[in-house]
């Protein structure tokens, strides 16, 4: 981890730095007064990456950074953060952003929770709405961009009641070189990463890891408490709890399409978010898949009713069949 930046210290001649705001694991982000845009704060992403690497792994991915800081700073929806400039000091690279005021998401769920109760769905569900706006631009660029590290910290509500998805120091702009771009950005927060995001030339993600990084995420907040991480899961599969049996209030349908888009599997997952949004808000119905083990065991059951149940379906059709036969003659 760097060492943090000083209140006062003057970046690219432009940016004043004012307190650290947040951390993570290649560096810190800072709130800082713009110097030429006179009342302007932003938010500065710093990011060092790791000495250790080899020189030409560490070159790529100061030019991988020039590349994508370019491609957000062409970026311009009402649910992300302005990218307003890049630059780089040294071994450490910045990338300057809107600040964001307000809450993020983890602190009202943290809040709801020391007053033993949740966050109400109905305002869950028109956060998603915004968020699966900011989603499907990202997606849909050419090529689509993957942010990688959805999670209740990185969203802020600001005072206005707008959903703002931050800190785009995961983000990835889907390319065919999976090593380099594995090796420079990491892994994202475990709670909330899909198997496949995990380290490995093997390993490939694209717009469906976000997905499963949003339903894990829409589990945390109407759970208040986290999901059981991928890998756990992937050893033992009932090891995820329902989360309508943590919180009774939530409905069937938020609960089925949150387990949907945390499938393992990312071809289980919804192809897209605007799929994922057309089940969550009832214009689409889940695809049919062929059925567990566990799914088959209801129609076995009713296979095997007991004999008071088949006696009542036979008399229910002798009385069908009687009722025919009168309208008949």
């Amino acid at each position: 981890m760097p060492l943090p930046l000083k209140s006062g210290e003057v970046l690219s001649e432009r940016y004043t730095i004012r307190e650290r705001i947040g951390q993570g694991g290649m560096g810190n982000i800072y709130l800082a007064d713009d110097r030429v845009l006179a009342g302007r704060r932003c938010a500065l992403k710093e990011v060092e990456h790791d000495r250790n690497l080899p020189k030409k792994i560490l070159s790529e991915a100061r030019e991988q950074f020039l590349r994508e800081a370019t491609v957000l700073a062409r970026l311009d929806h009402p649910n992300l953060p302005k990218v307003s400039d890049f630059f780089s000091i040294k071994e450490r690279d910045y990338l300057v952003m809107d600040y964001v005021p307000g809450k993020d998401l983890r602190t009202l769920m943290l809040e709801a929770k020391q007053k033993n109760s949740f966050l109400e769905e109905r305002d869950v569900l028109d956060w998603t709405a915004q968020l699966t706006d900011a989603l499907t631009y990202l997606h849909r660029q050419t090529p689509p961009i993957v942010h990688r590290d959805i999670k209740p910290s990185n969203l802020k509500i600001t005072p206005d009641g707008l959903l703002k998805l931050v800190d785009f120091g995961l983000v990835k702009v889907l390319s065919p070189d999976e090593e380099t771009i594995t090796i420079i950005q990491g892994q994202g927060t475990v709670l909330y990463t899909p198997l496949e995001q995990y380290g490995g030339s093997e390993s490939h993600t694209d717009i469906r890891s976000d997905i499963y990084a949003f339903g894990a995420t829409l589990y945390h907040l109407l759970a208040c408490q986290p999901p059981v991480d991928a890998r756990q899961r992937f050893l033992n599969p009932e090891a995820l709890i329902s989360p309508r049996k943590i919180n009774p209030n939530l409905s069937m349908r938020t609960e089925k399409a949150i387990l949907w888009a945390m499938e393992l599997h990312p071809a289980q997952r919804p192809e897209s978010v605007e799929m994922f949004r057309q089940y969550l808000f009832g214009t689409k119905e889940l695809p049919q898949r062929p059925m567990s083990r566990s799914r088959r065991v209801p129609a076995l059951q009713a296979a095997l009713a007991p004999p008071e149940n088949i006696l009542l379906g036979f008399a229910a059709m002798l009385l069908l069949l009687s009722l025919i036969a009168t309208l008949g003659r």
